[in-house]
């Protein structure tokens, strides 16, 4: 009857995970409704979901809100950068797309050359916020880091940028999913960048990894 009643163990433990992955879903979607918060609220979410989801330590809720006022002012400014950019390449995507589909031949194909050439592009802001959340950096460096691991390891940037892009076609189709895609996306993010970043800085793995062995 005990271990029914201890807190870190069965339905409670399950309990207490379903309410960090809501309340930090709905929590970094709050954060984000000013738009150039979205970088730290993303730093933060990340780390959190390393840490507290993954890594099964408490708290979830206080080391969200220490990792966004701590990467407060970068990830400002990197937001900044970033909203233009983002907003121009969408544009582009668009009428590639509209002009493509509709007419067909060497358009077509430049619409289909246009997703591997973005790849970069949406490589590096997919990058940039997971790095922020777990390491300390001006915002030259992050964008320097962000880019390189973006050309270092194409097949998992590949893959975080289709995860990433699902998940936001998921959220904006329907409403619902904003309650546990953010957490769940960004915990499927993680089972790529953090085996990353562990080849760069092994002092992450030992505690927090929480992978098994192959």
């Amino acid at each position: 009857m005990g271990e029914f009643f201890n807190p870190e163990k069965g339905i409670w433990a399950w309990l207490s995970t379903l309410v960090d992955v809501v309340g930090l879903s709905l929590l970094w979607i709050a954060l984000c409704l000013p738009v150039v918060t979205t970088g730290p609220a993303t730093a933060a979410l990340y780390y959190t979901v390393v840490k507290c989801v993954r890594g099964r330590e408490s708290g979830a809720f206080g080391a969200y809100f220490r990792s966004f006022r701590d990467n407060l002012k970068t990830g400002l400014r990197a937001t900044l950068i970033v909203l233009p950019a983002a907003v121009l390449l969408l544009g582009l995507h668009h009428i590639v797309r509209w002009y493509g589909t509709r007419a067909g031949g060497l358009l077509y194909v430049l619409y289909v050359a246009q997703y591997f050439a973005l790849m970069v592009p949406a490589g590096v802001l997919c990058w940039l916020f997971p790095l922020l959340g777990r390491f300390d950096y001006g915002v030259r460096g992050l964008f320097r880091t962000a880019f390189q691991l973006t050309l270092a390891h194409l097949p998992s940037t590949a893959v975080v940028v289709l995860l990433t892009a699902q998940a936001a076609v998921f959220c904006v189709s329907r409403w619902w999913p904003v309650i546990f895609v953010p957490v769940a996306a960004m915990l499927l993010v993680s089972l790529f960048t953090e085996r990353i970043f562990r080849k760069y800085a092994p002092e992450l793995g030992p505690k927090e990894d929480t992978e098994p062995e192959e």
